[in-house]
């Protein structure tokens, strides 16, 4: 509880998720945080997009967006090279999407900027 937070929409300021869901470590390449659920303001399409440059080149992935602005703000990986695999049907939030609210000590902080508790997912 002591380092939790809750995730922002950067553009208008809707709960989209909150740190008692991380499950993972970014992985290389990627500036995102890692969740098993999100709010219902978080929404996406059926259709498939897929990466053509980056860490998610040949990537097939569904993009995440914010039901009140329509900001992109992460995806949930459809398909990808064994290096990415374990983020498959994950919600990945892009930092640089998203504002976080610590409730420590009561501060909004860039995303970008935190460092949550080492969390990984069991093979």
């Amino acid at each position: 509880p002591e380092e939790c937070a809750v995730f922002h929409c950067r553009g208008c300021w809707t709960v989209l998720g909150d740190s008692l869901q991380l499950c993972g470590q970014e992985p290389p390449g990627l500036s995102v945080l890692i969740c098993f659920k999100v709010t219902s303001d978080v929404t996406w399409e059926d259709s498939l997009l897929v990466g053509l440059e980056g860490a998610l080149l040949g990537c097939a992935y569904y993009l995440l967006s914010c039901r009140s602005c329509g900001l992109a703000v992460g995806f949930i990986l459809y398909s990808s090279a064994s290096d990415l695999a374990y983020l498959r049907g994950l919600f990945c939030f892009f930092k640089e999407s998203i504002m976080c609210y610590c409730l420590k000590n009561q501060s909004i902080i860039e995303a970008s900027t935190v460092n949550f508790p080492a969390v990984t997912l069991k093979e």
